[in-house]
This record gives C-alpha cells, structure tokens and sequence, in this order.
C-alpha cells in the first residue's frame, strides 16, 4: 500500500473498484475536488495508475470487498490515516456474461452476490461504525446500482437480483442512517464506456431476440454525477439518480 504525506484538513473518500472505469474515474474527480481519497480494488497496479492520474492525497489500499477481514482492514487504515471518512461510493461490482436461467450455475450465482451485493453490504456496516465514532458524527454513502436495478437485460438473472438488492440496501441504509446524519443515495449507470461494457459493442441482445449496438456515454459523466451528488450538505440527499445514454434503451427496453 502507498502512503503519501498526511493532507491538510479536507473531507475524506473512499472509493471502491477504484482502478478501473467508473472507480478510476470518480476517484480522479474527487481527487480534483480536493478529497482525500482511498483507492480500494483487489489490484494494487491498477491503483496506482488511478493515482497517478489524480493531484490530491491518496491512500492505495488493495482488498477484496468479498473479504470481511480486508474490508475492516480498509477502513481502519482509512482511520489511521485520514482521521474519518465522509464518503463513500460502493463502486466495486462484477457483470456476467448472458446466461440462460436455466444453465446459470451456483457458482455464477454466488460470485454476482458476493462482490456486487456482500461487498457493499461488509463496506457499508464498517462505514457506518467510522462514522457514527468519528467527530463530528455522520457522512454519505453511495452505490453504484445499473439500469438493470429497474429492468433486466435478457438472460441476466444473477447480475439484475444483485442490482436490485443493492436498491434495496440502498433504501435500509438511508432509513437506519437517518438518525447518526448518514445519508445513502445511488446512482443507477446505463452504458457508460468501461471495460465492462465493452461486450456492446459488437451488439448487446434485446428483448425480442435482436442484436442491437447500443450508445454508450463518458463514464467521466458518471464521475461528476457522483461529485453532485458527494456535494450536497447531509441534510439533503439525492436518492436516486439514473445516468445513461439519451437514446439507450431503458424505458420499455426498446
């Protein structure tokens, strides 16, 4: 793990699935922002590259958010070092790739759970231990939920029962975290331009069977909705935000 200088008073990030995509790309933002930010992902090179990109402190911790153990390790580093935490974005998630119902196996099943659903689940218990302790008291937490948190693709059960879970999740956090001043929010992206998207190019299955290239957006657009989000006093929250391309197909899936 990296350890740079200790930063002047500044409000505290942690960002999960921070080297790649839409981690990299908030984490940067943030940076910018004037946050100290903690770059968590399961590779530390990758991290590092995150880092290298952004001009404010950092802290690169690796963990894997499937690990109880390296979670608790992440935020007690985060402590030590920053003092508090005043945000975090549940970013780390896996996809999988379109599978009948009928032959997903258990082992697909779990992994869509584990990463996409425990992960935020063992970050979020552990961020709302910092921040009822720290002083002064509270914080925000956002997740990073899809498109598919409202309407499945075809064939996309073990992703989209995660996605949803992570709403529901995200409303359990909001109503517990009203009375420790933490808020929750989550921001539902369709198509932003990562490496987990990059299969839609060559045409993502539709509805009715069909191949379709869909349009895909900046996922720096997802980064600054974040930071909107991030920059709201505690006593305002934004529940729900959906980010996507104007022409993807959302409503109705066509």
């Amino acid at each position: 793990m990296t350890l740079p200088a200790m930063p002047s008073q500044s409000a505290v990030a942690i960002v999960t699935g921070a080297g790649s995509g839409i981690g990299r790309c908030t984490a940067v933002e943030l940076m910018k922002a004037g946050y100290s930010v903690v770059l968590a992902g399961r590779g530390e090179q990758n991290l590092a590259r995150t880092a290298a990109r952004g001009t404010g402190a950092h802290l690169i911790v690796p963990t894997d958010v499937t690990d109880p153990l390296a979670v608790a390790t992440l935020f007690r580093l985060t402590e030590e070092h920053f003092g508090r935490l005043d945000l975090l974005f549940n970013n780390a998630g896996i996809s999988m790739p379109p599978t009948p119902l009928q032959d997903v196996t258990l082992e697909q099943w779990r992994m869509a759970l584990d990463v996409n659903v425990t992960g935020a689940f063992l970050c979020t218990q552990q961020a709302f231990r910092l921040m009822q302790r720290q002083t002064p008291p509270g914080g925000r937490i956002i997740n990073n939920g899809s498109v598919s948190a409202h309407s499945p693709r075809p064939n996309s059960a073990p992703y989209t029962a995660s996605k949803h879970a992570i709403t529901g999740l995200t409303k359990s956090t909001a109503l517990d975290g009203r009375k420790f001043d933490i808020a929750c929010g989550q921001i539902d992206v369709g198509n932003a331009d990562t490496r987990m998207a990059s299969p839609q190019v060559a045409g993502t299955e539709q509805a009715n069977g069909s191949l379709a290239i869909e349009p895909t957006i900046d996922a720096s657009h997802v980064a600054k909705a974040v930071l909107f989000m991030a920059s709201l006093p505690l006593d305002a929250n934004v529940q729900f935000l959906t980010v996507l391309p104007t022409k993807m197909p959302f409503i109705g899936r066509g």
